[in-house]
């Protein structure tokens, strides 16, 4: 909610994600409620580095220089160090410091490919992209969930787990379209 309040251009993008990473992780077979509920935590709490970003990069209005782009890619980092002291469990802190790593290795903070990536992560990843694409950007307009299925497909086994992008396209795109919506209005969705 800080971080919402913060950066009203991604207001909401933290609910979203959370609901998508929750739906993709029951469809990738997870049941265990604590877990799932920990997964959930993760994904709201995934930005919550960008709080020690300064807002004159946060919210800058056009592109980021090279030294500004690293200071963006320290947000996983630092919002670890933000939580590891309240002992939060694994899936958590895996979600916060993994969220931009890809199955390619060209992601950051550590450049891990593929399983070395925490599954939650690697879940977390794609609903991650699927709100980014769909929603309102000051640099671009928001993209339909059939576009984000194509993007998402077609970064299949580079910037996505190939597992969890299956898992994505056998959800029927109406129940994405259905979360968007809910999260975009501010509806409460269990």
């Amino acid at each position: 909610t800080a971080l919402d309040l913060r950066d009203v251009e991604t207001f909401g993008h933290s609910r979203s994600v959370a609901k998508y990473t929750s739906v993709l992780a029951q469809a990738l077979g997870m049941t265990d409620k604590e877990r799932l509920d920990n997964i959930k935590k993760g994904a709201l709490l995934h930005d919550v580095g960008k709080i020690a970003i300064p807002d004159a990069i946060l919210k800058k209005n056009g592109p980021l220089t090279d030294m500004e782009w690293e200071k963006i890619k320290l947000h996983p980092s630092l919002g670890h160090g933000l939580i590891k002291e309240v002992k939060l469990v694994r899936e958590i802190g895996n979600i916060i410091l993994y969220h931009h790593e890809r199955c390619d290795g060209k992601g950051y903070p550590r450049r891990l490919k593929k399983d070395s990536i925490p599954r939650e992560a690697r879940i977390f990843a794609l609903a991650d992209a699927l709100d980014a694409i769909t929603s309102h950007r000051p640099y671009r307009k928001r993209r339909s969930v059939t576009a984000a299925r194509k993007e998402i497909e077609a970064g299949s086994g580079t910037q996505f787990d190939p597992e969890v992008v299956e898992a994505f396209c056998a959800i029927d795109l109406d129940t994405w379209e259905k979360i968007r919506d809910a999260t975009a209005a501010g509806v409460p969705i269990v």
